[in-house]
């Protein structure tokens, strides 16, 4: 898309957004909630996946590097982008509103003022991490350093980060597993960014075969976890938690937990299974577009049935404008960061020259 284009897109989806505002505040919030999920998962997945390829340095990582580096690049605009969250979060989060039935522990750690807080400590060091494995790319021993002790840390923000922005909706509920479903959330949308957007550059990446394991180990994970936690739940029958699943299986919700489950487990597992499918430049690229479809799909599930008060019409209506403010914002950045990344890997020392042939 032309650059008068994405300017056009733009000023229309936020106009779209605004109006929705005006007349459904709610409702617009929350459905731009789901849209930046979806897409604000791809510059943090990104962070991720790129200090792991730090630490297993093949050749493929190589390949990566430019596109991972790229999407960490993206992460300041995203945490702007989250800044309407942030001044609506009242209208979505009840403990923002009303923390009265909480207890006080969950009250004061849900208050407005520290959720903001947080919010924007996790971007500052999601930003500064970003800011120091870019530094130390092609020194091998500094790569390694910098990607030990940052995964540690990125762990424990992305998980945190997940109860606060999404488990928080419904303060009642409680999962011990949350925080990892949305730190496999994010790095499988990183995983399915990265394959796909390499796939549709015309830059070398080598054989398939091996990115398609990658894409099938990952989405794997994202089923055990799923899994693991609907067994714990269902065994220990909590009233709260079996609410949870309650709501999301009933008013239609179900249908859209059929969908997920077909289109982010069933179909890719088997597809990915054949070794024609994994070396396979088109096959492969449409699994990482569906994956990151899916999640879209997971967000709203994750999301909507926990805001009451808003219409189905009004989401549906308003999801595609607040998916192309956030994602043509998003992408234009990750153009030009990648443009800048490209000269640079070009220019930096071998940092795989011992381990790249592998």
């Amino acid at each position: 898309m032309r650059r008068p284009a994405k300017i056009i897109v733009l000023a229309i989806s936020a106009l779209v957004l605004l109006a929705g505002a005006v007349i459904d505040r709610r409702a617009t919030l929350a459905t731009y909630l789901v849209a930046w999920i979806g897409l604000g998962a791809v510059p943090i997945g990104a962070l991720g996946v790129l200090m792991t390829t730090y630490l297993v340095q093949r050749a493929w990582t190589r390949a990566l590097h430019t596109i991972l580096a790229a999407g960490t690049a993206v992460l300041p605009v995203a945490a702007l982008l989250f800044a309407p969250v942030l001044i609506g979060m009242k209208e979505l989060y009840p403990a923002a509103s009303d923390a009265s039935s909480l207890p006080a522990f969950k009250a004061v750690y849900l208050a407005p003022w520290f959720f903001a807080l947080r919010s924007m400590a996790y971007f500052v060091i999601f930003a500064l991490l970003a800011l120091w494995q870019r530094s130390t790319w092609g020194e091998r021993q500094r790569m390694i350093r910098s990607a030990s002790v940052g995964l540690i840390v990125y762990a424990l923000l992305v998980s945190l980060a997940g109860v606060d922005w999404i488990e928080s909706l419904e303060p009642e509920f409680h999962s011990s597993i949350y925080g990892l479903l949305f730190l496999c959330f994010t790095l499988l949308t990183g995983i399915s960014f990265a394959i796909g957007a390499a796939l549709l550059s015309a830059r070398r990446i080598g054989a398939t075969r091996g990115y398609g394991a990658l894409l099938l180990s990952t989405i794997l994970v994202w089923a055990y976890l799923h899994a693991m936690q609907y067994i714990v739940i269902w065994a220990a029958n909590l009233p709260d938690e079996v609410t949870w699943y309650l709501k999301r299986s009933s008013s239609g919700w179900q249908v859209a937990l059929g969908i997920l489950a077909l289109g982010q487990f069933v179909f890719p597992f088997l597809a990915l299974l054949s070794a024609r499918v994994r070396g396979d430049r088109t096959w492969l690229l449409g699994l990482c577009g569906l994956t990151l479809v899916m999640r879209w799909l997971e967000a709203a599930i994750l999301i909507l049935p926990a805001i009451p008060h808003i219409e189905p019409l009004t989401v549906g209506l308003l999801l595609i404008p607040a998916v192309a403010f956030i994602g043509i914002s998003l992408w234009w950045t990750f153009e030009m960061a990648e443009q800048r990344n490209s000269v640079r890997a070009c220019l930096a020392p071998d940092a795989h020259a011992e381990t790249g042939s592998r």
